[in-house]
């Protein structure tokens, strides 16, 4: 893949006794969505850490526009996690004394945006995401599918290059979670960031240009299967 943004090559990473990547590569084109796939415990949510730069891996390299993570300090990574990098989880893991529309606008925030900025942007991802009309409410105040419609706000706002989603739809019910991929995918390819997608479901996976299935720590690619 000669337009690689982000890679990672015989990873190899345990916790204790335990192996959790043994000799996983992986690799992902800008504006790419790469579904990781595979059975509870397999590694695929460990893999997306050190591609994220949040785990180091203990053998193997993981780039970053040709650049190995392992040669940053932890400061250019938090860096590089605030502006290159968007992050979805499970359970959106929203701020619950903030409302949506500073949860949004939080990223921004961190990156030194002054406040009238941040929110202005954040308002319009809330109304890109479907959910406008809840700026004013906090997460408690919403239901789970636009909680994580608002997580996908948050991922977004920055216009990441890349973003990690880590089953993104996991805690949603089919309908919830089909609306979720949808927007996310649509506005992911809008912006130009590779997505990848960490997830056991296949209709997840089928919104994917391509798979990658780990399992006992291993990687194998389905190129093409899309």
């Amino acid at each position: 893949m000669t337009d690689t943004l982000l890679a990672a090559h015989d990873v190899h990473k345990a916790f204790g006794a335990t192996p959790a990547l043994a000799g996983a590569s992986f690799a992902i084109a800008a504006g790419e969505l790469v579904a990781v796939m595979g059975p509870s415990g397999s590694g695929k949510s460990t893999l997306l850490h050190c591609l994220a730069g949040i785990v180091r891996p203990e053998r193997g390299a993981v780039a970053y526009q040709g650049v190995e993570l392992t040669t940053r300090s932890d400061a250019a990574l938090s860096e590089l996690r605030r502006t290159d990098f968007g992050f979805l989880f499970q359970f959106g893991q929203l701020v619950p004394e903030l409302s949506c529309l500073e949860n949004v606008a939080l990223p921004l925030r961190l990156n030194g945006q002054r406040r009238k900025a941040a929110e202005a942007t954040a308002a319009e991802w809330l109304e890109r995401l479907e959910v406008g009309d809840l700026a004013a409410k906090r997460p408690g105040e919403v239901s789970g599918g636009q909680g994580q419609r608002v997580g996908v706000a948050r991922a977004l706002v920055t216009r990441p290059k890349v973003v990690f989603a880590d089953e993104p739809t996991g805690a949603l019910d089919s309908l919830n979670g089909e609306r979720v991929m949808k927007l996310l995918s649509l506005a992911a390819r809008d912006t130009g960031a590779a997505v990848v997608l960490v997830t056991h479901e296949s209709r997840v996976a089928a919104y994917a240009d391509r798979e990658i299935v780990v399992r006992d720590g291993r990687t194998r690619d389905l190129a093409g299967a899309r």
